[in-house]
């Protein structure tokens, strides 16, 4: 916003023409039975060719429906792919907490272990690793925070292949039909009007 450059009017105009070709598309709630928690977490690392930040994205999912989403730069340049998605999974993790707080307010007490999906095993294992490694201690307050939540069972971190990684949108240049499958995956549809 303080400095536009053609790169990013361009960006803006793809966006435009993006929103004026799908006037009809919406997003679907369907009742699934259950309020289970779950959320996707990508990053790209050094994406940025201006300043070679990481962007990371996340999906949260709750019973089976998309509630909210996120795409953003990382505050500092990470060190490695592996800092990347560890500082993602650190956002998706305070999101997947702050719906459980919503729920919980709301009288809803999911007793059940919310899933981040992540495609990345490297932080996964570093997540599960009680052993302090040199080699992390740059994300190590993401790494006892993230931690302290997986001890007490409130969250797991699955593995999910790459292909069926739904966060690629929001961090990655994908192809249009990556695009619209997970658009679909999501429950985005084409939203008509009774005539």
């Amino acid at each position: 916003m303080y400095d536009p450059r053609k790169l990013h009017m361009d960006a803006v105009e793809r966006i435009l023409r993006y929103l004026k070709s799908t006037p009809g598309k919406g997003i679907l709630f369907s009742n699934h039975g259950n309020l289970k928690v779950e959320g996707y977490t990508d990053a790209d690392w050094a994406g940025s060719k201006d300043d070679r930040r990481s962007t990371s994205g996340y999906f949260t999912i709750l019973g089976g429906n998309l509630v909210t989403w996120r795409s953003k730069k990382q505050p500092v340049v990470a060190r490695s792919s592996v800092e990347a998605e560890f500082r993602g999974m650190a956002l998706g993790v305070c999101e997947l907490l702050w719906i459980k707080n919503v729920l919980s307010d709301l009288g809803f007490k999911p007793n059940e272990t919310m899933s981040l999906y992540c495609a990345n095993t490297s932080p996964i294992t570093i997540a599960h690793n009680p052993v302090q490694h040199d080699r992390t201690k740059h994300v190590e307050i993401d790494r006892h925070f993230i931690k302290e939540k997986l001890e007490v069972g409130i969250i797991s971190f699955p593995f999910v292949r790459s292909e069926l990684q739904l966060a690629d949108v929001l961090t990655k240049g994908v192809s249009s039909r990556v695009f619209n499958e997970s658009l679909f995956k999501l429950g985005m549809c084409d939203i008509h009007a009774p005539t």
